[in-house]
């Protein structure tokens, strides 16, 4: 049901609740894996509940791995950050490969810090590297898939040339299968003050669209180029 009203102030009020109730759980080193799902699945709800319709294809291809994996997606906005612990938890455990920020952000910090992230400050692209293909390694090694989103910041638009190889590489160092993730998150905008809170519009559906698993063969160029393809593919099929 449909909740009458603004939107993004009925959400964000739904929201901080959560995020508090999840900060508190961190802090007090009670959030494990199932908690942090629930969480997840209630920002979902919160969202529906507002009136976004969240679509989701392909989640048969995550149920029959029997591995580890790096998922690579486009970065759209906030929502998948919060919404992707609810659809893949449930199967498997994941963190993330986060920008330092999200670290350091008040409550949300804790939350964010207790899934172990691998965080990169993007200034250094050397040291980012070797952050992610050591730290993504030593966590797929201990059976923790990783999600990460290549490009250099949340977009509307996916520009190929800003979406980068490092999911690919680690991927190959780990002698892991990738899962590529096309995702349309607009319904949750953009802040105009502070970018990860922006306004809600349930006039925009929501999608999640999993991939076939592609294992690396060579440099893994090949397998990149594919990634990108079946989120270009996938977002011209949602505009239209």
């Amino acid at each position: 049901m449909r909740i009458p009203g603004v939107p993004s102030l009925v959400f964000y009020w739904h929201m901080a609740r959560i995020v508090y109730r999840a900060s508190r759980k961190a802090q007090q080193g009670s959030l494990d894996f199932s908690a942090w799902c629930q969480s997840s699945q209630e920002i979902r709800n919160a969202l529906e509940l507002v009136g976004v319709q969240i679509d989701i294809s392909g989640i048969e291809e995550v149920k029959n791995m029997n591995t580890p994996c790096v998922f690579i997606a486009n970065h759209m906005s906030t929502l998948e950050t919060f919404v992707l612990p609810s659809l893949l938890v449930p199967i498997m455990r994941v963190t993330f490969v986060v920008k330092k920020g999200l670290v350091e952000y008040p409550v949300f910090k804790h939350v964010m810090r207790s899934r172990d992230p691998i965080t990169v400050g993007r200034a250094n692209p050397r040291e980012d590297l070797k952050a992610v293909l050591e730290g993504g390694a030593e966590r797929l090694n201990a059976g923790i898939s990783i999600i990460m989103f290549p490009q250099t910041t949340r977009k509307p638009s996916f520009d190929p040339k800003a979406f980068n190889s490092i999911g690919v590489k680690l991927a190959k160092r780990a002698g892991v299968p990738v899962i590529p993730i096309a995702l349309k998150t607009d319904a949750w905008g953009n802040g105009r003050i502070v970018k990860e809170f922006g306004k809600i519009d349930p006039s925009k559906k929501v999608h999640f669209a999993f991939g076939e698993p592609l294992r690396i063969e060579g440099r893994g160029e090949e397998e990149h180029k594919k990634i990108m393809e079946f989120i270009q593919a996938r977002l011209k099929e949602w505009k239209e």
